[in-house]
């Protein structure tokens, strides 16, 4: 169990071959959430990079900026029975994960096929209101670490109008 402490941004889509030059590693993931207890979101993630990897999350909410989090690498095995128990009110979020390291923070920008002019940006942090810099070259067109339709798990319940995020 840690704490996971985050800020989440939205971005103007980066120009892909510019962010693979100064990403550390680049994935492509597929998310799907499973049936839980009332205030626990679970998932299952694939995440294919050199290769093939699987994860099973769980979230309990403490603050927009808080989660309580547990994560544990599993094998496919173990992945395909989790997915026996898929929430079938939610999709599976198939998304592009950029790792870019900058002044010492990792930030992880996630790129997903229903958009093509924004990205989500986030940045994991020791403390809610630890400071840091944007890297170069990200626009940031708003913070949206308080806005719960924005939460990967609200994505998979209602996709939100690009529209209506610019």
């Amino acid at each position: 169990m840690s704490w996971e402490i985050e800020r989440k941004f939205l971005i103007a889509l980066p120009e892909e071959a510019s962010l693979c030059r100064r990403c550390s590693a680049v994935y492509e993931i597929e998310q799907t959430y499973l049936r839980a207890p009332d205030h626990v979101t679970a998932r299952v993630r694939r995440r294919v990079g050199q290769r093939e990897e699987f994860f099973y999350t769980e979230k309990e909410f403490c603050t927009n900026r808080t989660c309580v989090e547990r994560e544990e690498s599993i094998d496919k095995a173990a992945y395909t029975r989790l997915l026996e128990r898929r929430d079938e009110t939610m999709q599976t979020i198939v998304k592009r994960r950029y790792c870019l390291p900058w002044e010492g923070f990792l930030f992880e920008i996630d790129v997903y096929p229903f958009w093509q002019q924004v990205a989500v940006m986030e940045v994991e942090l020791a403390s809610e209101d630890q400071s840091f810099s944007f890297p170069e070259g990200i626009t940031v067109l708003r913070e949206i670490t308080d806005e719960r339709r924005m939460k990967n798990a609200a994505l998979a319940r209602e996709i939100p109008e690009e529209s209506s995020l610019l």
